[in-house]
């Protein structure tokens, strides 16, 4: 290839993959679809191979367009950071993230290494405790941003994610066939906990809870060894679980309200706005990619 790469073909690339879609790309960079259509067209030719399935405007990546992904995404953050630590207005500072510990999992990876490459000079100082120890620690200013699972009666709280809350055993046992169910939840102030309860108290079903803990992992390990069952948000869903519905005698549960929430009485900041909105756009950018499977 003599040519060089355009790097504005693989920053509208790079927005593809992402986001699931042309239409949507075209959203991000601010192009219309034709446009973003043609810049495709033409980075193949640069190529010399096509990058995208050839059934209509379908975002599936071919081979050689995965391959291209990975270079695509280093030239872009490696041209961002470059302008970063060029731009005298670049934000610095420090902003402090709280989050339960499976939240952190699902979310903080892309989340963090979105907002990075776009300030570089912000440090992100994260905190892992459950909702109800993240609300007060917002309340008294120990930090300045949280992810929480979204508690009726919380002020100030953006509903930002919404997914099905869901009954989950190992795909090797039966479990509930049990007479008396062996739980794996939270433990008291967890809200999945009390939603789990309450409406298998409302169907009759026996129950012990075998395991309590906060940690994710180690409910999840309970599962996954055949040990409990638990609930789950979908997209916590691994390997190896297996979902129990309505035919299986397990109620259908209230879906799982992800909030972001600022610090009480205290004034905003460019920096917390910026991680606000990166987590916003992580969050929508997970909807696309589960709907899109």
């Amino acid at each position: 290839m003599a040519s060089m790469l355009d790097l504005d073909q693989l920053r509208t690339f790079v927005a593809i993959s992402d986001s699931g879609s042309f239409t949507r790309a075209a959203e991000t960079v601010h192009k219309t679809q034709s446009a973003v259509s043609m810049q495709m067209r033409r980075l193949e030719e640069r190529i010399g191979k096509p990058i995208f399935g050839r059934d209509g405007r379908s975002a599936k990546l071919t081979e050689d367009g995965e391959r291209l992904l990975g270079y695509a995404r280093r030239m872009v953050r490696l041209s961002d950071e470059t302008m970063a630590a060029f731009d005298d207005d670049e934000l610095s500072g420090r902003v402090r993230l709280g989050t339960p510990d499976d939240y952190a999992d699902r979310f903080l990876p892309e989340i963090l290494a979105r907002f990075s490459r776009s300030n570089p000079r912000v440090e992100v100082t994260v905190v892992c405790e459950p909702t109800v120890q993240l609300i007060e620690c917002l309340r008294v200013g120990e930090l300045d941003l949280g992810i929480i699972t979204n508690i009726k009666g919380t002020p100030m709280t953006e509903v930002v994610r919404q997914e099905p809350l869901l009954w989950v055993v190992s795909n090797h046992h039966q479990l509930e066939q049990d007479d008396v169910l062996p739980l794996a939840l939270g433990r008291d102030t967890c809200c999945w906990r009390k939603t789990a309860i309450e409406a298998l108290a409302q169907t009759g079903r026996r129950y012990r809870i075998l395991y309590s803990s906060n940690n994710s992992t180690a409910l999840a390990a309970a599962v996954l060894a055949g040990l409990a069952i638990s609930v789950q948000p979908e997209s916590a869903l691994r390997p190896g679980m297996r979902v129990l519905g309505e035919a299986d005698g397990f109620p259908k549960l209230a879906p799982c309200e992800i909030g972001l929430i600022r610090a009480w009485n205290k004034p905003t900041t460019p920096i917390v706005d910026a991680l606000a909105e990166h987590i916003v756009s992580s969050l929508d950018n997970l909807s696309m990619q589960i709907a899109a499977e």
